[in-house]
């Protein structure tokens, strides 16, 4: 079965709910709007694929364990009290003025993490070493900093929602679902992907807002790009022709923009080619906040390619 890509159900006015909340503590602490949102992001996607988190009761999801907020020694791991939670050393403050902490208020909890933030300063380095400090995991601080760019370059944050078919609909291309069938080349394993055949050369296009984490050469999956999106997901595109003109790890790639072409490389040192038909191997991963994993592709393909369509038939 595959894994939703995001079970987004937020209306406009909650986008608009959050954006307001990121740039009133903005106001107050000056760290910039969309380090909030982007540590938002983050801990709402790791909410929304992991069942020891309990789902969140506001718009915001950062989530603090119990003994983080009130205090690892607190004796009353639900403690409201400012002043009792200071003392147990808790990250719980009252950022409404309500004389309460409380963890499932939105305001308290995205004024605790900026008070956290603010021990370590407000410019990107140090913002940076306060992430790791908390989260304990280059990954997580990596992801969280390339969705706080992401942000930052589109100026908003309801980016979820709109995707593009890896190929041209008007290209020659076909795929089945072979999600999980065994392969041979490179030893025994499982298929994490979907294959794409079309003509050499056809333009490979991003499917989603995000930002490019690898690109280069790899023995099996020769030239290849991996995109990651603000929902976690890691989509990877495989045995490509070359790359498009400019693409580099870091960059911001938007749904439909040109990345490379369908090739044939792979299964050999830099440069092989011409061992198997043109296609593009598509793949997506998940990050849980722990560990990575590949899950099928297949159904997601198809509602972007249907979507795509109705889009053209409406004239967007």
């Amino acid at each position: 079965m595959a894994l939703p890509v995001h079970a987004n159900t937020q209306t406009v006015d909650e986008y608009a709910e959050r954006m307001q909340l990121y740039k009133k503590v903005e106001a107050v602490t000056q760290i910039p709007w969309y380090y909030f949102a982007a540590i938002d992001q983050y801990e709402r996607n790791v909410r929304h694929v992991r069942k020891d988190i309990p789902k969140a009761p506001g718009h915001v999801e950062i989530y603090f364990r119990p003994e983080v907020w009130a205090g690892l020694l607190n004796p009353n791991p639900n403690d409201e009290s400012p002043t009792t939670i200071q003392f147990f050393n808790g990250l719980g403050v009252d950022g409404n003025g309500d004389g309460r902490a409380s963890a499932t208020n939105d305001e308290d909890v995205i004024h605790a993490f900026a008070n956290y933030l603010l021990s370590y300063g407000v410019d990107h380095d140090n913002l940076k070493i306060g992430l790791w400090n908390y989260y304990h995991r280059d990954k997580t601080v990596g992801i969280i900093t390339g969705y706080a760019r992401i942000f930052k370059h589109f100026g908003r944050i309801d980016l979820e929602n709109k995707h593009a078919f890896p190929v041209p609909l008007r290209s020659n291309h076909s795929y089945k679902n072979t999600w999980g069938d065994a392969r041979g080349w490179g030893g025994r394993r499982i298929h994490e992907g979907t294959d794409i055949f079309a003509d050499y050369g056809v333009p490979v296009r991003a499917t989603s807002y995000g930002i490019v984490e690898m690109k280069g050469w790899n023995r099996f999956g020769g030239w290849r790009i991996g995109i990651r999106d603000i929902n976690n997901n890691y989509h990877y595109f495989a045995h490509l022709s070359g790359f498009a003109k400019d693409v580099r790890v870091g960059q911001i790639v938007e749904p439909g923009m040109l990345i490379g072409g369908v090739g044939s490389s792979g299964y050999g040192p830099p440069g092989t080619s011409g061992k198997f038909p043109p296609h593009l191997h598509y793949g997506i991963y998940k990050d849980n906040g722990y560990t990575e994993w590949s899950f099928d592709p297949y159904p997601h393909l198809r509602l972007w390619e249907r979507q795509e369509r109705q889009n053209i038939k409406k004239g967007r």
